[in-house]
């Protein structure tokens, strides 16, 4: 047998699920993340059909190859370039858009010739619904438990870019780290080649140096 209070759920309990799956679907405007192996003289394009009056952010960053750098242009329907930026490594690009159509954002990496690089990007479109359905037309104040929830969500919102921001930092370290390691590794095989060709030849030259040399047997 339970005791007093427990078991029992008042409304306030169903209140506070029906806030967080709200404030769950609203996290985000509808986007796409995605991270790609961009190979050395290539350029990768990607299409969006996107509706006249909204609002997109382009973000992206260079974690792996090279000198981290990555050529970046976006077109809109018409063709005209709407953003240009070259060898950067990373960059935002908020837009609304002018015309309807399908706009274009490509990655080159055409500049380089031996390298190929790993570019995560991030294309968010519209703009970020309210999370309370009438919170822009109520003329009222919030209540206690709307004003958490606000207060919740903008603490979450920080918390996702927090991580997208250090798991970045933690690829393009890693990278890093792998390739400093190769090239200790290649120099420290090198200086053992060097270390193990150059004993052989002091030995040579040293024996040379002791080795007695027998007269040749001739007539008297």
């Amino acid at each position: 047998m339970r005791g007093p209070g427990r078991g029992m759920r008042g409304p306030g309990c169903g209140m506070r699920v029906a806030a967080l799956a709200a404030l769950l679907c609203a996290l985000r405007a509808g986007g796409t993340e995605l991270t790609f192996e961009l190979p050395d003289s290539r350029k990768q394009c990607f299409h969006q059909e996107l509706e006249r009056g909204l609002k997109f952010s382009l973000d992206y960053q260079v974690i792996a190859g090279g000198h981290y750098d990555v050529d970046c242009y976006v077109e809109d329907p018409t063709g005209r370039t709407i953003y240009k930026e070259t060898k950067k490594q990373y960059d935002s690009f908020p837009h609304r858009t002018e015309v309807e159509g399908v706009y274009t954002f490509c990655f080159s990496n055409e500049f380089s010739t031996f390298s190929h690089k790993t570019v995560y990007f991030d294309f968010q479109v519209g703009d970020e619904p309210p999370i309370l359905p009438d919170m822009g037309s109520r003329v009222t104040a919030l209540t206690q438990m709307e004003s958490a929830c606000v207060n919740i969500h903008e603490v979450l919102k920080t918390v996702i870019d927090s991580q997208t921001h250090y798991r970045l930092r933690e690829a393009q370290d890693r990278s890093r780290a792998e390739d400093l390691n190769s090239r200790v590794s290649y120099w420290s095989l090198g200086e053992t080649l060097i270390l193990f060709v150059v004993s052989i030849g002091q030995v040579m030259l040293l024996k040379s140096f002791f080795t007695e040399k027998r007269p040749g047997s001739g007539g008297t």
